[in-house]
């Protein structure tokens, strides 16, 4: 893809010499599976603040009831859930822990050294280029670069 810098993506999003669209589909949907998984992990991190939140929610809960004399309960609450662990031998941080140091990490350098290996590391070609087929050249809102980057 030959473009103007006025006119094209950058040189970090343009394709390397050789590299065929067969490759950049695939970089694309490699890509895609990462932002998945880059949603995932956003999940995974409200699940680790949510229980959190509930954790502390549920000791305050705990508090409330002793105050209103209902001991029984309150030691009960407080015995058997109140930081009770989510999964057998953890509290959510370390399932992120896991999660980030294990499957997460592991995408990600692959995602890396794929990208490395077919087009020099860079990113989002598969975007690049279909910014560029759906983009009406010469029209406002329509640039293939912020202004100061022309």
């Amino acid at each position: 893809m030959s473009n103007s810098a006025s006119d094209g993506p950058d040189a970090n999003h343009q394709r390397p010499d050789g590299v065929t669209d067969a490759t950049v589909t695939a970089l694309g949907k490699l890509s895609e599976a990462l932002e998945v998984v880059e949603h995932a992990r956003g999940y995974l991190y409200g699940f680790h603040r949510l229980t959190g939140k509930a954790d502390l929610a549920l000791g305050e809960a705990v508090d409330l009831f002793r105050e209103a004399g209902h001991t029984g309960l309150a030691d009960r609450l407080e015995q058997e859930i109140v930081g009770r662990n989510v999964i057998d031998g953890r509290w959510t941080f370390q399932v992120v822990e896991d999660y980030d140091d294990g499957y997460y990490a592991q995408f990600k350098a692959a995602e890396k050294l794929a990208r490395q290996e077919l087009v020099d590391g860079k990113r989002h070609l598969f975007e690049a280029e279909m910014k560029e087929d759906r983009r009406t050249h010469g029209r406002a809102n329509h640039e293939a670069l912020p202004s100061e980057a022309q």
